[in-house]
């Protein structure tokens, strides 16, 4: 799916910059688009001199990563949100290489912003240095990803 049949457009959004608006009315599970840009492999992302400007990087679980300013599609305007009506997700292509997929999480009406929980992982960083501006009910007020969950111990 190129930009030009993509079910979204991208315009200013009041959450930050530019954002991805729904452009008809869209399923849940729908299918929206791949992350595209340029491929970063793990040995290559050792040697990056990171500035923390703003970044359109996407991690793979093999280690390597997606560059979305470099060839990047429209998919790298989804803004974060605690409360994301979309997700993106792994995917194989039929070569084996991966894929990031976005989809609707819900039914999502024309018109609205497109979101999903970037859940950064910072490390040892400070997550207030990734301040959220999502205005979500139950916003994190980071991007980072959220705490693990303590599992319940049950007593008896």
């Amino acid at each position: 799916m190129n930009d030009a049949d993509a079910p979204f457009e991208v315009r200013d959004s009041h959450v930050h910059g530019l954002g991805a608006f729904a452009t008809r009315d869209l399923r849940r599970g729908e299918r929206l688009g791949l992350y595209a840009g340029r491929r970063w492999s793990a040995a290559e992302i050792e040697r990056l001199d990171w500035d923390n400007a703003l970044t359109y990087f996407f991690g793979l679980s093999d280690g390597s990563m997606i560059d979305g300013r470099e060839g990047g599609n429209g998919t790298r305007h989804f803004n974060h949100s605690c409360a994301p009506n979309c997700a993106a997700y792994e995917v194989e292509d039929e070569d084996g290489t991966l894929q990031i997929a976005i989809e609707a999480r819900r039914a999502i009406r024309a018109g609205e912003e497109l979101f999903i929980d970037y859940s950064l992982d910072i490390g040892d960083e400070d997550p207030a240095d990734f301040e959220c501006c999502c205005g979500a009910p139950r916003c994190r007020g980071t991007m980072a990803a959220p705490p693990p969950r303590k599992k319940a111990r049950r007593r008896g």
